[in-house]
């Protein structure tokens, strides 16, 4: 009998097939040739048939030389850390790719001169919030804390409220990120009560500045007292203001939630937030305010190291020029248009017998911002078995269990995937049934 090993295919034999070379140019050589010894080894374990291997190999090829995975934000949490918080409106996407080539980024092309870099996206952050004398953007809001720690308080106090020492994503604490910039930090007041006079006993040669960060992911009840921006103005030192969920001006459904362009009005001197947040952007971190720090915080060494690149800067661009974004205009949808859709899928997939119901939902703004307020929505409730087949599907879906059902709230999914959520869902019914 022949040895078994001699019918598996020889790999050069199996790149020179067009199929191949049409999804080596596609994936790259190096995904394409690790796809086929994984195939050549089930060829030897008699799991393929030898005829089978191309077929084999191009079936278990994924879609994208990226490892991410597109995902279906069915849980109702309308910025999800998880899944990259906010996703890009078709306008920023579009911009991504016209800047992915050759751009004028950092140069003037009247004059063939160096250029300010990104001027485009600056003048338009700077046009959606007039009250700032100048902006500047970095990676993120945690990385914008840190350039003006570093530029305005090196060896300095920072005086904070002890009420607003927060901790935000995967265990990093707004404290230890100042301390580590070589700021001093002079904690004020206690963790629910804090009074204009602390901040003013706490001042002294020694202070840079004071910094009020807004605890966006978590609410103090009861026995409570803070100090508002145009008080703390009245201090005579520079204020800076931490609003964390990129709201550049008031919004309705959000009352509470500090936004840049009143906390500028009141007297900061500063005001910092995050892009990828409620504005609806890319990750960055936004700077807005007084035109003499802002240019301390550009001219300083670490800002070199904490800019962005013109992916983020022309997607920046596009979210503060172009249409709404998706989170706002999420964050904006009518209940009633929601349970329409509930009602259209629901409909649809019990066409195709698969159990589903419509139910009220409450969704989220999610992102560690305004966690008091509940938007009402609508969901499309399933066997919660569906859950794990429809994490696993193309596209992968992810909706919320709650009483016993599995939720798929559609304040977060745009419109124009519903057919997309259907067509998953039906598919993951089928593997369910399949699998018993």
């Amino acid at each position: 009998m022949a040895d078994p090993r001699r019918l598996v295919p020889r790999t050069d034999t199996v790149l020179a097939d067009p199929r191949m070379r049409t999804a080596a140019e596609r994936l790259g050589p190096g995904l394409v040739r690790a796809g086929v010894r994984v195939a050549q080894d089930r060829v030897r374990a008699g799991e393929v048939q030898p005829d089978d291997l191309v077929a084999a190999v191009l079936s278990d090829l994924p879609e994208s030389p990226s490892s991410l995975r597109p995902v279906l934000n069915a849980t109702g949490v309308l910025v999800h850390t998880n899944l990259g918080r906010a996703p890009l409106s078709a306008a920023a996407v579009s911009a991504l790719v016209r800047a992915a080539g050759c751009t004028d980024v950092e140069l003037d092309l009247q004059t063939g001169l160096r250029g300010r870099r990104g001027r485009g996206a600056l003048a338009a952050l700077a046009g959606a919030v007039p009250s700032a004398e100048d902006v500047h953007v970095v990676n993120n809001n945690a990385a914008a804390l840190a350039l003006v720690a570093t530029a305005l308080a090196p060896g300095r106090d920072i005086v904070v409220s002890r009420g607003e020492l927060v901790e935000i994503g995967d265990g990093f604490r707004i404290p230890d990120l100042l301390a580590a910039t070589g700021a001093r930090l002079r904690e004020v007041g206690t963790t629910n009560r804090v009074h204009l006079e602390d901040y003013a006993a706490a001042l002294g040669p020694d202070t840079a500045l004071v910094l009020k960060v807004h605890p966006s992911n978590f609410v103090v009840r009861g026995f409570t007292s803070e100090v508002r921006v145009p008080e703390l103005a009245t201090l005579g030192v520079p204020v800076v203001v931490d609003t964390g969920s990129g709201l550049l001006a008031p919004h309705p459904r959000l009352p509470d939630e500090p936004d840049a362009a009143t906390a500028l009005r009141d007297g900061a001197a500063l005001v910092t937030a995050s892009g990828d947040k409620l504005l609806g952007g890319p990750q960055c971190g936004l700077l807005l305010g007084r035109a003499d720090l802002v240019s301390v915080l550009r001219r300083h060494p670490m800002a070199r190291a904490l800019r962005v690149d013109k992916l983020t800067l022309a997607a920046l661009e596009a979210t503060l020029r172009g249409p709404v974004p998706p989170v706002p205009a999420r964050l904006a949808a009518d209940v009633a248009d929601l349970h329409e859709r509930a009602q259209r899928l629901a409909t649809g997939l019990l066409a195709a017998t698969v159990d589903a119901e419509v139910r009220p939902s409450i969704a989220r703004v999610g992102g560690g911002g305004a966690p008091m307020v509940e938007l009402p929505s609508a969901a499309v409730t399933l066997d919660p078995r569906l859950a794990g087949v429809l994490r696993a599907g193309s596209p992968a879906v992810l909706g919320r269990v709650e009483d016993g059902r599995l939720l798929l709230d559609l304040r977060a999914v745009d419109a124009a995937d519903d057919d997309r959520l259907r067509l998953a869902v039906e598919a993951a019914a089928r593997v369910l049934t399949a699998d018993g």
